[in-house]
């Protein structure tokens, strides 16, 4: 049975339309306002706080933690410093992707490990006889995401501190109100953000005060259908959406390595052995693996005409579309969209796409197909780099 989290006292009764959808079993407002259009401008032109609460999490401490890590994720952990965060994956010995999050250094020998499925068991397998305590914090922590080009001046108004030094990817620990709080400049929407790490019991106390700085300028709730139109901007993945962990894989092409989802920049050869790297390094000698994750901008021309055959305007869903469609050269289909769209931002139809390796060069031509109407047809698009949107300000 679902239940509210940590911040739902707030949550529930600014969510008037009762807009929820179940996530990792607790509920989360799909979106507060009249239409979610609202909140995606909130996101992008001024402030929004996101209740990411749901997120797994889980503590690592223990002498030997840094090894621990090391030899899970894909990154080189030595060089993860303590008030920096890695964002990474992790495979399973085949080199197959099980899930993606966030490590954050909270020391030398404590870490905050997010990620989007249930890890525990998987951790306490691959710890072995290290030294090393695995705690999930799932319901003792939660987290406010606080995104926009606005953000910084809301979070130093509510801790009356100076936040530009810490850099894109980088944490420390702060107080609002007299709450004990960890910030990381992270987030899951391409912008300038801060997520906001507080214990479950301070949860109000902390919303109510980011709230309250977050007022003159223009802060306000978001839920997950804006969440997904910008994260989509972002060309950021979504597990069981974009790829599949290997753990829920039911036949071999369901699963997907690093270096199939737009990962493989965080692979690091040259450290000590992980879960995973015999096989990847196979798939590199073999000259990699068979797809890739592209960026598509659909052709507007063709969906116009596509509603015009059936005397229609054009339209395009607000919401992002995770229905896999095909990808077609010729009659030929070379691949899938994953995850579908319209970005307000830049005005155009865009997808993330799983194809053939030999069509992921920028400017590659493909059809994708469109349905209007129950009528499946297709429009053109065109291959190009991701992220979609990657405003300077994310990282400044």
């Amino acid at each position: 049975m679902s239940v509210g989290t940590a911040f739902h006292p707030r949550t529930a009764a600014l969510n008037r339309k009762m807009r929820w959808r179940e996530w990792a079993g607790y509920w989360s407002a799909l979106s507060y306002a009249d239409h979610h259009d609202i909140e995606y401008n909130a996101i992008r032109q001024q402030a929004a706080l996101i209740d990411v609460s749901p997120l797994y999490k889980y503590r690592v401490s223990g002498p030997d933690a840094e090894r621990f890590v090391d030899r899970v994720i894909v990154r080189d952990a030595t060089k993860l410093r303590a008030g920096r965060v890695y964002y990474t994956c992790w495979c399973d010995e085949d080199g197959k992707v099980v899930d993606d999050g966030t490590v954050a250094r909270l020391d030398d020998d404590t870490y905050r490990w997010t990620a989007a499925d249930p890890q525990l068991r998987w951790f306490r397998m691959n710890a072995g006889w290290l030294a090393v305590e695995i705690e999930e914090t799932t319901e003792t922590v939660a987290c406010i995401a606080l995104q926009g080009p606005r953000s910084r001046a809301v979070l130093e108004g509510a801790t009356g501190e100076g936040w530009a030094d810490v850099r894109y990817f980088g944490r420390r620990a702060a107080t609002v109100a007299g709450i004990r709080i960890d910030v990381s400049r992270t987030g899951y929407t391409g912008d300038l953000g801060y997520e906001l790490w507080v214990d479950a019991g301070d949860a109000v106390a902390l919303w109510d005060a980011v709230m309250e700085a977050g007022a003159p300028h223009g802060a306000r709730p978001a839920g997950l259908d804006p969440l997904d139109v910008v994260r989509l901007e972002a060309g950021l993945i979504l597990l069981e959406v974009d790829y599949t962990s290997s753990r829920h894989a039911m036949i071999p092409e369901q699963a997907y390595s690093p270096f199939e989802i737009n990962l493989g920049w965080a692979v690091a050869f040259d450290k000590a052995d992980f879960v995973g790297k015999r096989a990847l390094l196979a798939e590199q000698s073999a000259g990699g693996p068979p797809r890739r994750l592209v960026g598509l901008e659909g052709d507007w021309d063709d969906i116009e005409r596509l509603f015009a055959e059936q005397d229609l305007p054009p339209h395009v869903p607000a919401v992002t579309a995770r229905e896999h469609v095909p990808v077609l050269v010729g009659s030929k289909q070379v691949g899938r969209a994953t995850s579908t769209g319209w970005s307000p931002i830049l005005k155009k139809a865009i997808a993330l796409a799983s194809v053939d390796a030999r069509h992921e060069k920028p400017g590659t031509r493909v059809s994708l197909e469109w349905t209007v109407e129950a009528r499946r047809r297709t429009i053109g698009a065109t291959v190009v780099p991701l992220p979609f949107f990657d405003p300077p300000r994310k990282r400044a």
